[in-house]
Formats: C-alpha cells, structure tokens, sequence
C-alpha cells in the first residue's frame, strides 16, 4: 500500500468553511509532517476526485491526501456541526485523522 505524500485542499478563500478545513488541515500536516497543495476553486479536481451530489455537482471546500502512487483519497468532504449548528473543529479533525490512519 502506497504511504501519504501530500494533503490537498480544495477551497475558495472566501468560502465560509474555508477556515474550518484550513484549520484540520494545517493539524493533520503538522500531526504527520506532510505538505498542504491549496487548490483554489478547482471543480475540474473535485469533479474527478471528490464529493458529488446526485446530479454529479461538487462543492467545495474538500481535503484528500495523495499518495506515492498517486491515487487520491478523500479524508473530509463536509464539515461536522455541534448539536446548535455550529462547525465542529474537532468532529471533523476525527474523521480527517481517521481516513488519512487507514494510509500512513
């Protein structure tokens, strides 16, 4: 199995959630000593590789990891919200962590 060899953010800077998955990102790089590739606004990306709705639209912000052998993996595609609708920083750093712990 191929090992991470980078984390890859799909966002737009201006984007509500953009700060929330910037965040889990910057832990999970930090946590694991990998680089962060910043895609801005890439829906060529994330019609190949991330998240779709029934009719095949994407959204973003997405964070995937990419591995040596240059197969993409999501790790979280939408954020986690508390029981008041908040974003959950931690909920959604957990489930980063536990996708990315099924290739390190």
């Amino acid at each position: 199995m191929s090992k991470v060899k980078k984390l890859i953010l799909v966002t737009s800077e201006g984007h509500p959630q953009h700060k929330y998955f910037r965040k889990i990102a910057e832990k999970l790089a930090e946590e694991h000593g990998l680089e962060i590739e910043t895609k801005l606004e890439d829906y060529v990306f994330l019609t190949k590789h991330g998240e779709t709705d029934e009719l095949g639209l994407t959204w973003l912000p997405q964070l995937f990891a990419e591995l040596e052998d240059g197969t993409i993996v999501k790790l979280i595609t939408q954020p986690k919200l508390t029981p008041q609708g908040k974003f959950d920083e931690d909920a959604g750093l957990k489930e980063a962590q536990e996708n990315l712990a099924k290739y390190l």
